[in-house]
């Protein structure tokens, strides 16, 4: 059985034994915030319970390493979409130490994409057409500074609505204990 079949045989009991109905709420998160974290495994329990978060509580964004690369990538637009569509008002970047996309280039990957057959001669094309691909799969070097390049560009785009407080933290994956390297103010 593949990994995708136990987890369709699960569901299929889930949805049977109703086991749904406790978690179910609404599309608006009752905590107004938007959160974009790491699709670290480490945290996908242990964030929301650091934070005090529960199934409705607040939008959560995952990518990897919780990096806003461009103002108008998939990431921004959807930080956009929970402010402005789904009633959301303050905006966190949670970073985490020990991340994966720390020191990553993106040799390290096109390296490892060849080794498991990948066809990286198409590539080019992307290159042809304009796309940087280094700094498309390049990592960071410092988990507290890619927070703050991330909530900066948060910050400052042109459709954040104004006075949204825009935070910055980094979570221990081992302990869930926050470190605050920006905090906004409190809105008057």
């Amino acid at each position: 059985m593949t990994i995708i079949d136990s987890m369709l045989s699960f569901n299929e009991k889930f949805v049977e034994g109703k086991e749904y109905e406790p978690l179910q709420t609404s599309k608006f998160p009752d905590k107004k915030i938007v959160i974009l974290t790491c699709m670290d495994t480490r945290l996908v329990e242990l964030l929301p319970r650091a934070l005090n978060l529960k199934n409705g509580d607040a939008k959560i964004i995952k990518n990897a390493g919780a990096m806003v690369t461009d103002p108008y990538d998939s990431i921004m637009r959807s930080i956009i979409v929970a402010l402005y569509a789904l009633k959301a008002d303050e905006v966190a970047v949670i970073g985490h130490y020990g991340c994966g996309m720390t020191g990553l280039t993106s040799d390290d990957i096109f390296s490892q994409a060849e080794s498991r057959g990948a066809d990286t001669s198409r590539l080019q094309e992307a290159a042809y057409a304009g796309v940087d691909l280094d700094k498309w799969m390049h990592g960071f070097t410092d988990v507290e500074e890619n927070v703050r390049n991330s909530a900066g560009i948060i910050r400052n785009h042109p459709l954040l609505p104004a006075d949204t407080p825009v935070h910055g933290l980094a979570i221990s994956p081992e302990t869930g204990e926050l470190t605050v390297i920006e905090k906004a103010a409190a809105s008057s």
